[in-house]
């Protein structure tokens, strides 16, 4: 993919088929030029034999396709700039009470095949979109600032008004935006 952002839309669009009610997006940037990306969510999950078959391209649970690219393009691009991709993931079957899959991609931005991180707003703003009855917690750090947007502490100043509502959308993306002006800005 031509950014990671498409690739956090693809896994975050898994956690969503797995039936997750809670999914974070962390970015953390670190004072080494290190990246570190990690999905959360508290779905079905998966067991120890299904994380690793979820690394192979030709291996999919989608009935509309016979490839499942998501985390082999993650790994790719985390790997290709000398990071990695982790998968730990608890299936509902075998934890009833705290299944969930985390996934960990780690990248050098330095390196010349860092994939560029995309547009995050419109990514975010499209998940909320897409999936109003969802929480969702996004936080994107680096030493020197923050961008950072959740769903559960909107939804208790908003009340009644409607996530995917268009006044709302419009100031998801207006309000990220303005915090990555300020983050990009130092």
């Amino acid at each position: 993919m031509k950014e990671l952002s498409l690739n956090i839309l693809d896994i975050t669009q898994n956690s969503i088929k797995a039936g997750a009610k809670n999914i974070s997006i962390f970015l953390d940037e670190d004072t080494n030029y290190k990246l570190t990306l990690r999905i959360i969510d508290d779905g079905c999950g998966m067991t120890a034999e299904v994380v690793e078959r979820v690394k192979n391209p030709f291996f999919t649970s989608r009935t509309t396709r016979k490839v499942g690219l998501g985390i082999p393009f993650l790994t790719l691009a985390a790997e290709q700039t000398g990071g990695g991709v982790s998968i730990e993931s608890f299936s509902e079957s075998e934890y009833p009470e705290n299944h969930g899959t985390t996934i960990t991609a780690t990248f050098d931005l330095q390196h010349i095949d860092f994939t560029p991180l995309g547009d995050m707003v419109t990514t975010i703003s499209l998940l909320i979109h897409g999936n109003p009855g969802l929480d969702f917690e996004f936080r994107h750090t680096k030493p020197s600032a923050v961008v950072e947007l959740s769903t559960r502490q909107m939804l208790e100043v908003l009340g009644e008004i409607p996530l995917d509502s268009p006044e709302v959308i419009e100031w998801i993306r207006e309000s990220l935006a303005e915090q990555y002006l300020t983050f990009y800005g130092d």
